[in-house]
């Protein structure tokens, strides 16, 4: 194979490592997946072994809580049959703040608040995806529109009216019971109100895919969700 064939066959091959690199540095994700690797593995032949967390190989474009013989979370298990994909944007969500896409989840893990580590390790994760040939701007390896997760400090700062919410939470009382049980619908009751508040804006843009929460909290300013947020925190 000589000449324009052998090129493209090995621009072929090193495709992945180079667009990759585009997303974050594979070198430096590898370095700080350690932090993951107390209960993920990734690479070739994992699939056999047992760890606390599910293998990550293929992670991209996997439906939520899909690796069978692994024991999820119902939080997990309930966001996997909303229809939660795992992509580079909720990957990066999940990565940074756990609970922002799951409640309940019990990966017992703070986050990666430093947004070129995230994409140093979705970088190294890619990798090992069942397509990591995919150019980042294609799902499910797309980069983010909006990378920063966090919520501008003055949408948390927000102080919560009780009361107000009190009057608002009856369509949500409708599904959620006042009472705290979770047949089927994850409880909201005494969560604590900044978790609340970053799950509703998680819900309202899209990185949630429960479409009922989405519709009902594009109809929410943001003193409605801090208020709904101080009620349902202070039921016992």
């Amino acid at each position: 194979m000589r000449g324009p064939a052998l090129s493209l066959a090995l621009a072929a091959l090193t495709a992945p490592a180079l667009w990759a690199e585009e997303i974050g540095d594979v070198e430096r994700g590898q370095e700080a997946f350690v932090l993951c690797s107390g209960c993920h593995l990734v690479g070739a032949g994992v699939e056999e072994f047992e760890m606390l967390g599910p293998h990550l190989n293929g992670i991209y474009g996997r439906r939520a809580g899909s690796v069978e013989g692994y024991a999820y979370s119902e939080g997990l298990d309930r966001m996997g049959s909303d229809g939660l994909f795992w992509t580079l944007e909720t990957l990066d969500a999940y990565i940074e703040n756990p609970t922002v896409l799951v409640s309940g989840t019990r990966m017992n893990f703070d986050g990666v608040p430093d947004a070129e580590e995230r994409a140093d390790i979705l970088a190294y994760l890619r990798l090992y995806s069942d397509n990591p040939r995919d150019i980042p701007e294609a799902e499910p390896t797309a980069l983010p529109t909006d990378p920063e997760l966090r919520l501008p400090p003055e949408v948390l700062a927000i102080e919560g009216d009780a009361e107000w919410g009190e009057f608002l939470a009856g369509e949500c009382l409708t599904c959620h019971l006042e009472a705290g049980g979770n047949e089927g619908i994850p409880s909201i009751v005494a969560w604590p109100e900044d978790l609340f508040v970053i799950a509703m804006h998680a819900y309202r843009r899209g990185l949630r895919p429960n479409p009922t929460m989405q519709m009902m909290t594009e109809r929410l300013s943001d003193e409605e969700i801090a208020a709904l947020a101080a009620y349902f925190a202070q039921l016992e």
